[in-house]
């Protein structure tokens, strides 16, 4: 699907963790565990967004009946996360999605020094909404913040907001392999790492 295939005004359907646990009626907790312990889940269907799996609701939807014990989706739960996101539209491969950006991705367009800079700009009405809050993060599509990148170098006082072009073609062609890029490991599984 290209940027003149996706319909206008809408966005991709995802679930991050806290989503994806909700539709299963489990704490997040588990989705890790169905990762890391149980090895039914992996990231194949997902796009990692600022050091986060976002998952398509496509897979997270049919999730419970590929499992050796199949699980029960609260129809609640899925009818809200997909409310939270409409207008939306359906995807059923990760290559199929448009270019989406988190803080992380946004600090590096930017060249920021600091998520703050990006905070502040956000608090004070600067910066675009959010297209998605998953998971308690901000996830924007791409195009959007590069439509409002001109106002944003306008009004700019302190920071230039100026994107850093290399950034934003590796943004485009899904190889950005910056802050954000891949899950960092935290607790016990950082101390294997080391």
């Amino acid at each position: 699907m290209t940027s003149t295939d996706r319909p206008a005004g809408k966005k991709p359907y995802l679930a991050g963790g806290k989503e994806f646990a909700d539709i299963y009626g489990v704490k997040r907790l588990q989705v890790s565990q169905w990762i890391s312990r149980d090895h039914v889940l992996d990231y194949s269907h997902a796009k990692i967004i600022s050091g986060s799996p976002y998952w398509l609701l496509d897979f997270v939807k049919r999730f419970g009946e590929m499992t050796p014990r199949p699980k029960h989706i609260n129809e609640q739960a899925l009818a809200e996360v997909i409310r939270s996101q409409d207008p939306g539209y359906w995807v059923h491969n990760v290559s199929e999605l448009p270019p989406l950006v988190g803080p992380a991705e946004v600090v590096s367009l930017f060249g920021l020094s600091s998520r703050q800079l990006l905070n502040k700009a956000q608090d004070s009405g600067r910066f675009r909404p959010a297209d998605y809050t998953l998971s308690g993060t901000p996830i924007w599509l791409l195009d959007g913040i590069v439509e409002d990148a001109p106002a944003l170098q306008a009004g700019a006082r302190s920071v230039a907001w100026q994107i850093d072009e290399q950034v934003l073609e590796a943004l485009r062609a899904g190889t950005y392999a910056g802050p954000g890029a891949v899950i960092v490991p935290r607790g016990p599984a950082a101390r294997k790492v080391e």
